[in-house]
């Protein structure tokens, strides 16, 4: 009895074209179905078309800018449930507030995100625990470093070095 395997399906909302490419590309090579939109409106077309399992939303993007993308999605019927993950590069301090009211699996920054860290985070939130066997406990270990830090109000600040014991 053979299953049909349906994989499950992403939709990446990112205007920089060369980064969707490298997002989708990575993420068709670990199994999953990829869609690209590149500007607001082609994103909630997508979306409502396919209803992934995950979207992967920029907030600067053309024509319909990713908070209201997220806001419309959540009006809709077919949009209320999906999963929202923001990658910006924004720190979540300067996006649009109210976005986790809107319900977001998390936000990050771009630049402090690796290609692995993508591949990671998304396998973190769309598979559940032991499905691959593959996953090393390094891995799962920089993983829920990753979400761990993502989750948070990120500060434009450094970190501050820690406290040195004084003798």
């Amino acid at each position: 009895m053979d299953q049909e395997y349906t994989p499950l399906k992403i939709v990446i909302v990112e205007d920089n074209t060369a980064l969707a490419d490298i997002y989708k590309t990575r993420l068709g090579l670990i199994g999953y179905q990829t869609f690209a939109a590149y500007d607001g409106e082609q994103a909630l077309e997508v979306i409502e078309r396919e209803l992934p399992d995950l979207v992967l939303l920029d907030l600067m993007v053309p024509k319909i800018a990713g908070d209201e993308i997220l806001s419309r999605m959540r009006k809709s019927e077919w949009g209320k449930k999906i999963r929202v993950f923001i990658i910006s590069n924004l720190n979540e301090s300067e996006a649009p507030q109210g976005l986790r009211d809107l319900g977001i699996e998390g936000y990050v920054v771009k630049a402090n995100l690796s290609d692995d860290q993508l591949d990671q985070l998304v396998d973190k939130l769309l598979k559940p625990a032991g499905q691959d066997g593959t996953t090393s406990l390094e891995l799962e270990s920089t993983v829920t470093e990753t979400l761990a830090t993502a989750s948070p109000l990120v500060s434009e600040q450094p970190p501050a070095d820690p406290p040195t014991e004084q003798v």
